[in-house]
């Protein structure tokens, strides 16, 4: 009776370790270029098919928002949650990336000739530097979905870094030109007013103020339509702010 139990466990561990290889084939031939395909198209619709175009016309920030509705509700979220206004975000992005969310600084040419390295490590629509992105992931426990080719984390992120402007440096929200500075030269390139010695920067920074408060008034004017657009959201709990 022992002799016959052993050779039935052999046998039905010999079948058992047939099936697996069988499957084990199977996965190899099959499931892994599967798994493969799946991640593939998946990141391509991630990361790049599904970022929408630039706005036609960003100038306007109505019309900036009639193209991409959902970037207001962005905007509106960054504005909450850490002060600084839809329109002084949306110039950010303006001058920063023109609205392109894979947006990198062009590379610099080797010899004149060859493509070489970029100067800096600036992507995607706010063009956050790597050090200071990975300052944003960490303060705000961001997982991995969280990427700069998203104007809902861009935005978030202009939001946080101007909280902090205002908070170390004493910025007010109001103040796009001074919160330019200092998200273009870093909090300790601010404190320093290492912008004094560059007038083009100061230039900009002016344009991106000037900007601002242009947005700001065309808000004014269209704001109303953003606050109801979505079927869950019913007057009066979205009227607009007069």
């Amino acid at each position: 009776m022992v002799g016959k139990w052993r050779r039935r466990t052999r046998k039905s561990r010999k079948i058992r370790n047939k099936r697996f290889n069988v499957w084990r084939s199977r996965l190899s031939w099959y499931g892994l270029p599967l798994l493969g395909l799946v991640i593939g198209t998946w990141a391509t619709l991630r990361f790049s098919l599904l970022a929408p175009e630039p706005p036609a016309n960003p100038e306007n920030i109505c019309e900036i928002f009639r193209e991409h509705t959902v970037w207001y509700d962005y905007a509106r979220a960054s504005e909450e949650k850490w002060g600084t206004p839809i329109a002084t975000q949306l110039a950010f992005v303006y001058y920063e990336s023109s609205f392109r969310s894979h947006a990198r600084p062009p590379r610099t040419r080797l010899w004149g000739l060859i493509p070489w390295k970029r100067p800096t490590t600036a992507y995607g629509y706010a063009q956050a530097l790597d050090p200071a992105w990975g300052e944003y992931l960490v303060a705000n426990d961001a997982s991995w979905r969280t990427v700069r080719t998203d104007m809902q984390y861009a935005l978030d992120f202009v939001g946080w870094y101007n909280h902090l402007s205002n908070r170390q440096l004493g910025i007010p929200f109001s103040s796009p030109r001074q919160l330019y500075l200092a998200y273009h030269e870093g909090r300790g390139g601010y404190a320093r007013r290492s912008y004094e010695q560059k007038p083009a920067i100061q230039s900009l920074a002016q344009r991106v103020q000037n900007r601002a408060f242009r947005y700001d008034t065309q808000l004014k004017q269209c704001e109303a339509e953003f606050q109801c657009w979505r079927w869950y959201q019913f007057w009066p709990f979205c009227k607009a702010d007069n």
